[in-house]
This record gives structure tokens, sequence and C-alpha cells, in this order.
């Protein structure tokens, strides 16, 4: 009997659910989200597909899940009511942040508040310098004072961060052991233990968001092993990390900090394994689902890493300069650049007379108007519905029927009679501008960061990405889209390809050219045995169990430090100097002369754990028959072009190149595609479209 691997991504609007086979068979759904409890949903959809595959939950041997539980906590400030614990005179660290600003000269401008307020922060009269001497010992009685007026507080949770604690983490750790002694069954964050790093606001920043989602990570995770228990599903379950690695249910309560952006990281995880497997050197990622659009890029097989970003910044477009919006996580992460728009994102006219779209969604619940849910704001879905890019009766499938009628009627009466526009001219306005707040996320990766995007393809998924795929990509000058098999599942899809990670790391500051490399080499050793040992325990072990090395580097003086990785083998130092030369010269478009000293600021270590075998098969083959193609449709493709009828295909059918005009209509996703472009199928399942 076939077993199954199971990949789960939950979204504002939608959860959804991929099931493959060993032998290579897929079954997919698509179930709207319980916001309530974004569990619920995880369960009903598989107990749906269950009956309507003939499958059961023995069936299942892992479960791989994206979820944004924590991130919404964070945005929605619910999280557990947390008190900090810092050196006497950081009582402030969280408010005074860096002093960065997300927005120049915008003297209007307010921080967001602190996840910890002031009267939840006690402060410990202890010292210990940048060597890790210690300066003023803790006395127990004041660390033990600090700790009873928390938990007086009624505190969920307690974070611990004390000044150079990177250096000697002792008491820290006598602080750990009082809270422990006086509630054991407290959530506490000791940032030795979550982020044994240089600078003050961003080891604070980082603990106390950890302490933050630690309980409601806890509960939603017990909760979803509840009802997978439930439904007879004893599979394992893993969460994708905010870096683009899995990691186990029992080591994300430990550190929840790494899977904050674990929702966007899957379908990136995904390009790049189709991108490896295709031969495709360059390529721009586009995620659109129902509440935001992501850009990622991948070059040469690789994904872009930051080492820090901050949540809760609204519009991530992942500028070094104009940072500070959010809570700041020094953490790996895919490097994304992120908008609000979705297909639920609501259009509306501001108080000057303009269109504009988003950031607002109507999510889920009530939904866009078209959905018939009680929606009476127009939306970016509403208005593909009437420029004919969707079928009203064929959303998921047919599972969700479309209100044409209702949405004519409220985007008459809100935008177009307003704007004094005829129906068709004002829903394809809303498309243009949501392209456009769209084309600003593709910006952000590509030409803010140095590349040409006319060198790369457009790889778009999501449930509306292929929509706007082909008019953004010409708007930008680009040439290709591909649009992968299953692309509004893509997210869950490429959960399946990701291997388990464990990330290590800690400030070990030298100059290079007066290190040791034997000394440098034994800090990197013993960060390796952690990660060994924490694969050793998940059952990684010998060719399964593999290290990744990298450094942190700036110029003697610098603030900043920029990541580099290091190849296998005996301590180069040279090696690693030339390596950060390189990058820096890259990143800034300079490098320093040769006089110029580079120190060492911190080491980091990636444990992975490699499975069996090859993770996914090269073909998968949907479970899910192809429905005979609807008759063709009218659609209407600008000013210029107009309505035009237009032929309606399934997938299969671009195994003959066909040109544009087109519309692909799948289970989870539409595909529009123009005049004058040319769309077929590669030996992957992929739909390559070449724009004239």
């Amino acid at each position: 009997m076939a077993s199954y691997r199971v990949g789960v991504d939950v979204g504002g609007t939608f959860t959804d659910i991929v099931l493959l086979g060993s032998e290579g068979t897929i079954h997919t759904k698509k179930i709207s989200s319980s916001v309530e409890n974004y569990a619920q949903a995880i369960v009903d959809g598989l107990v749906e597909v269950f009956a309507e595959t003939g499958l059961a939950g023995e069936a299942i041997e892992e479960i791989r899940h994206g979820t944004t539980v924590a991130s919404n906590a964070i945005l929605e400030h619910k999280g557990a009511r947390t008190g900090l614990i810092t050196t006497k005179g950081f009582r402030d660290v969280l408010e005074i942040r860096t002093l960065r600003m997300p927005r120049m000269y915008d003297i209007g401008w307010t921080k967001p508040p602190p996840l910890v307020e002031r009267y939840l922060r006690q402060v410990v009269d202890e010292r210990i310098d940048a060597q890790g001497a210690v300066q003023r010992a803790l006395d127990p009685r004041d660390a033990e004072r600090a700790v009873d007026e928390l938990l007086a507080e009624k505190v969920e949770a307690i974070a611990v961060c004390l000044l150079h604690s990177f250096t000697n983490p002792a008491h820290e750790l006598l602080l750990k052991k009082i809270i422990e002694k006086k509630a054991p069954a407290l959530p506490c964050s000791i940032s030795c233990e979550v982020l044994p790093e240089i600078k003050e606001y961003e080891r604070t920043s980082t603990t106390v968001v950890n302490a933050y989602v630690t309980p409601i990570v806890s509960s939603y995770l017990k909760a979803l092993r509840k009802g997978l228990d439930r439904a007879d599903v004893r599979a394992r379950l893993l969460l994708m990390q905010s870096s683009g690695g899995l990691t186990t249910d029992a080591a994300a309560v430990e550190r929840p900090v790494h899977i904050i952006e674990s929702g966007p990281a899957g379908g990136v995880v995904g390009a790049q394994a189709l991108a490896r497997a295709r031969g495709l050197p360059k390529l721009i990622t586009f995620d659109m689902g129902g509440t935001t659009a992501k850009a990622s890029i991948v070059e040469d097989g690789e994904v872009t890493r930051a080492t820090e970003y901050s949540v809760g910044a609204g519009i991530v477009i992942g500028s070094r300069l104009l940072t500070g919006a959010g809570y700041t996580l020094k953490v790996p992460a895919i490097d994304l650049a992120e908008v609000g728009a979705g297909g639920g994102s609501l259009v509306w006219i501001d108080p000057a007379g303009a269109l504009q779209v988003g950031p607002q969604s109507a999510g889920a619940s009530p939904g866009p108007v078209c959905y018939g849910k009680g929606g009476d704001t127009p939306t970016v879905t509403d208005a593909n519905l009437l420029l004919g890019y969707l079928n009203p009766s064929y959303l998921v499938g047919g599972a969700l029927k479309l209100d044409t009628a209702k949405a004519q009627e409220v985007f008459a009466a809100k935008v177009a009679a307003p704007l004094g526009m005829g129906l068709e001219q004002a829903a394809y306005g809303a498309h243009l501008i949501a392209a456009s707040n769209m084309i600003r996320a593709i910006k952000a990766v590509s030409t803010e960061r140095g590349r040409d995007p006319r060198e790369f393809a457009l790889f778009a998924f999501g449930g509306n990405g292929p929509v706007f795929a082909c008019g953004m990509a010409a708007a930008l000058g680009m040439k290709r889209i591909v649009v992968p098999p299953s692309a509004g599942l893509f997210s869950s899809f490429g959960l399946l390809y990701a291997d388990v990670e464990h990330h290590y790391s800690r400030t070990f500051r030298r100059l290079l050219r007066a290190a040791d490399p034997r000394e440098i080499g034994r800090a990197w050793d013993a960060l390796a045995r952690q990660a060994l040992d924490q694969l050793a325990l998940e059952g990684f072990t010998g060719d399964h169990a593999k290290i990744r090395r990298s450094a942190a580097l700036h110029y003697h003086g610098q603030t900043y430090e920029l990541a580099v990785p290091l190849p296998d083998g005996p301590m180069d130092l040279h090696h690693l100097e030339e390596a950060f030369g390189r990058e820096h010269e890259k990143t800034y478009g300079h490098r320093a002369g040769a006089d110029e000293p580079v120190e060492l600021v911190s080491i980091q270590v990636v444990g992975l754990g490699l499975h069996e075998g090859t993770n996914v098969p090269e073909r998968v083959r949907p479970s899910r028959p192809e429905p005979a193609p609807p008759p063709p449709r009218r659609a209407h493709f600008g000013a210029d072009i107009g309505w035009l009828e237009t032929p309606v295909l399934r997938r299969s059918d671009l195994s003959t190149p066909r040109a544009g005009p087109l519309i692909v209509e799948e289970y989870d996703a539409t595909c529009v595609i123009p005049p004058g472009a040319r769309a077929e199928l590669d030996g992957g399942g992929n739909i390559v479209i070449e724009l004239g």
C-alpha cells in the first residue's frame, strides 16, 4: 500500500492540503480557513480527502505544515502576557530600538507599541563586560525579587535578556533556575539559548518575541495534534521554518521564533527544487493568495536568505536602509518582499477620489462580494470575475459558486459610478492597480538588489498568481513565465521538498588576520556537535545528517555584517576574507583595500536532516480527473484590445503549444494568457509562457 506525505499551508482565506503518494499520485484539497481555530480546517480537510479517495489515517506517514499562527499573534497583539527581566539601565531597549525609520522624513510616524509594557519589565543590578568578566555579580535575592514581581502580575511567559550574556551566560542561567523553581510550568525564554549573539536590541527583541508566541504556538500545536489523533492520523508533524527548513513540533514549541514566517517559505523552497530540476538558473517567485502577494529570488539553484527581518512591518520591501516598522527578529529567513495585495484585497476610493486596492482584505469571512457570504466591499476577485478571467461555476473545482450579478451590482455602485466610469473600465483599473502594487514587491527583490528582472523567468503560483503573471511580466520586460502544477496549492506542495534544519549561532569576534584558525575551528565544531546531537535525537545520523557552516563578518568598525558560507574542509581564513570581500562588492558595489582589516562577528551552523532517496517524484500524477473544458467566454484585455472570445483549456491541452488569448482553468488556480503570448507544457508538467 502506498504511503503519503502531507503538505498543509494555512492562509488568510484558504487552507491548502496536498497528499503525495510514494508512487507519485497527488491528491489536493482547498478549504476555507477556520479563522477562530486554524487547526480545525486542517483536520476537516483531511477528513474530506479521506472520504473522496478512500484513504485512511494510517496511510499518512508525515505531515509538513506552514502556519501563520505565530505571525498573526504578533500582528493582532494577541500573544501571551509577557514579562522581561534585563540589566539595570536597559529597561527601555524595546522602545529605544535602533532609531531606524521605515519612512524617511515622516515626523508623524510612531513606533509600534512594545510587546512588553514597561511595568512588566523588571531590572536586576548586575553587570558582565564584553569579554565575559563579571563586574557586578547577580544577587540571588535581587533575581528572586524580579521574578516574584512578574509572577504577581500573572504573566504568561518570561523573557530574560542580560547585558553581554552571549559571552558569559551565568547570570541568565541563574534566573532561569529561579523561574523554573518558582513557576515550573511557565514558558521561559533565555537570550543565551535563543540568540547568543551581539546587539542588545536585536537579541532582546528576538527573545521577547519567542516568549510572546510560545504559549500561542504550544496551544495551537496541541489542538492540532488532538484533532489529528481524533481523525486517526498518528503521523509525525513537522513545521516549516522561516529559513525554508523543517523542524519538529517539539522543537517549534521550544523555539517558535523560527516559524514566525513559515507560511510563505514553502513555495520558494518548491520553486528552488523545480529550478534545479528544470535547469532554470534565474527565477523570481511570485506568490499571490487571498490576502498578500510575495516575491523572492532563486539564483543558480539557491534561495536568498536574510539574517534578520521584521514582523508586523506592513509592506515588507526588504530595504536595508528603511527598516524599523515592525518587531525585529535576528533569525535566518528566506528573503521575501511582501505587499498587501491578494484576491481578497478591498477595492476602495480614497478621500481624494483615487482608486485604491488593499492592503485591507476581506479574508475568508466574509470574503469577496461574489462569494455570497455577506461581503459588501468590492475586491480584486470581484474585478477579475467581471473581466471574465474567472469561471463563476468552477472556483475550487466548482465547490465555490460565484455570484456575478451581486459583484456587478456592488462594483457599479461603489466603484464605477463614483468614478464616472463604465463597469469594465473600473474593474480593469482595479486589476492594473493591484498589479502595480505587486510589481513593487518584484522590484524590491530584483532592481533594488542590483538584478535585472528581464534576465529572470517569473515563477507564478498561488490561487491568483497565474491570473496576473503575464501582465506583470510584460510591464517589467520579462519574457518567460512558468506556472507549476497545482499552482494554487504550490506553497503546500513546496513543503514536500524541504529538509529538516536546525540553526545554531554564537558571537565570536576576532580580527581575521590575527585569529587562530584552530580556535575558530574548535568553536565551529562545538556548534556542529550541538546540531548533530539534535539531528540524532530525530533519527538523522550518518549520511542523513549534514552540517553547513557560515560566518558573519564586516570591515573593522562597521555596524552591520554580511554572511558568507564556508566550504567543507580545513579552516582557511584567507578564503573567508576573500569570500567576504566578494559579497561586500556584490551587495554594496565596492570592496575596501587590502589594508582594511576584516572582523569575524559570529559563526553559524545549520544541521540538515536528509530524507531517504528522492524527496519528490520528478513528475506527479494528479488523482483529480480533469473535467471537460467549458465553452469559450469573453474576457477583457484592456482598452487597446477590449473583449475577446477566449478559449478555455485544461492544462493537458497545452501538450501542443497554443497561442493566446487563452484561459487555463484548474481546480486550484486560473491562468490567463493574453494575446501575443504562446504557452506549452514542459517535461515536468509546468506551463511555460513566452511573451511576444
